[in-house]
């Protein structure tokens, strides 16, 4: 797993940035955030961000005023946390970006990400996750792709570990492999965590679950109760909670 020191990610000159008023948008969104709770002791969480950037999600990149302008505006939610963007595409390349704090930054970090032709790389990214919470506790992985290439027993004995050490997997699975929803799913259940849906049609729901996993890494199992009391919370809360208490048990 490497990373820049600058915190940049490689792009292609051919990059295209998303639409002016999507950005504007998520600025807004970021100055109307409410300050974030933070966790006992006032300790800032953290919250990986991983994506698969392989060419089969190149359809979704490209839907700038769909999927992408909404993950954008959910994003804000991640601006009281120290959040790490981590991608892979292509056949050996795995990336993360240096720990942020800054929304702006974050959204520049993202919309640096663009597809390339390869196989998936969960097991790297795992691996990057368990070695990033020996270091300094992570409260949250969560993971966007739409398929899984690599050994699931291996996947499945990262995932554990991670759940031993406390940090969930959230991951958001795009379109209708079923093989690796079965896959995300078992995943999520061994590290505590919770696996979502998600395709073109269902982008505020994505949004709203983004934000619940936000409000967690952020301030724990309290706040996401908090969020779970605003204007739209409720279903995403009770989604995830009902998955995290059912990996739990």
């Amino acid at each position: 797993m490497s990373g820049s020191d600058d915190g940049s990610l490689p792009t292609r000159s051919s990059a295209r940035p998303p639409a002016a008023a999507e950005v504007d948008a998520f600025l807004r969104a970021v100055d109307a955030c409410p300050p974030p709770a933070v966790r006992a002791g006032g300790a800032r969480g953290r919250l990986m961000f991983a994506l698969d950037a392989t060419i089969s999600r190149q359809a979704t990149w490209d839907r700038a005023s769909t999927i992408q302008g909404e993950m954008f505006e959910a994003a804000a939610a991640l601006g009281g946390l120290d959040v790490q963007l981590v991608y892979y595409r292509g056949y050996n390349e795995c990336r993360a970006s240096r720990w942020v704090g800054d929304a702006r930054e974050l959204l520049r970090l993202m919309t640096a990400v663009r597809c390339e032709a390869g196989r998936t790389q969960i097991g790297r990214v795992l691996a990057h996750a368990l070695s990033q919470t020996r270091k300094a506790s992570v409260n949250a992985v969560v993971f966007v792709g739409d398929c899984m290439e690599e050994n699931l027993d291996e996947l499945a004995a990262q995932a554990g570990e991670l759940g031993i050490l406390g940090v969930p997997l959230f991951l958001f699975h795009e379109a209708g492999d079923r093989a690796a929803r079965a896959a995300f799913d078992t995943l999520a259940r061994l590290s505590g965590g919770a696996c979502c849906p998600f395709d073109a049609g269902s982008a505020e729901q994505l949004r709203s679950l983004l934000g619940a996993v936000a409000a967690y890494a952020a301030g724990g199992v309290a706040a996401l109760e908090d969020y779970g009391r605003r204007p739209g919370g409720q279903a995403a809360v009770r989604l995830l909670t009902a998955q995290m208490a059912g990996a739990r048990r």
